[in-house]
C-alpha cells in the first residue's frame, strides 16, 4: 500500500465484512469466493450482498471460471477499490493517532 494515500473516510469499505474482504484480496491477484466465504465464517449471501456493494461501487471485480461441473466465483481489487482502501485505513491511522498523541 502506498505510504502517502489520502485520509478519506469510506463507508462503503468501513463495514467490517466488507473490510477484510478488501485487505484479503488487496494482498492477492484474486481469490475464489468459497475461500473468503470459508475465512470469514459468513454464508453465501451475506458475502454475496457485501460483494455487491463493493462491485456496485467499483472496487471489487468478479469473474466465473469453468471448475469441473461447476462454475468457481473469483474476486478481486480493481484499482478504485485499492484507493480507497488505502485512503480508508490511513484515515484509520490518522483517527487512531489522535487517540495515542499527547
Amino acid at each position: 500500500m502506498s505510504a502517502q494515500a489520502r485520509p478519506v473516510f469510506d463507508e462503503i469499505v468501513h463495514a467490517p465484512n466488507r473490510l477484510q474482504i478488501c485487505a484479503m484480496l488487496a494482498a492477492v491477484e484474486a481469490l475464489d469466493f468459497a475461500t473468503v466465504r470459508q475465512a470469514l465464517a459468513i454464508s453465501d449471501s451475506v458475502l454475496s450482498k457485501h460483494v455487491k456493494v463493493l462491485a456496485d461501487a467499483g472496487y471489487v471485480h468478479t469473474s466465473k471460471t469453468p471448475h469441473g461441473s461447476r462454475t468457481r466465483t473469483w474476486l478481486s481489487l480493481t484499482d478504485a477499490g485499492r484507493v480507497a482502501l488505502e485512503g480508508h485505513l490511513a484515515e484509520l491511522r490518522r483517527i487512531a493517532a489522535l487517540a495515542t498523541t499527547p
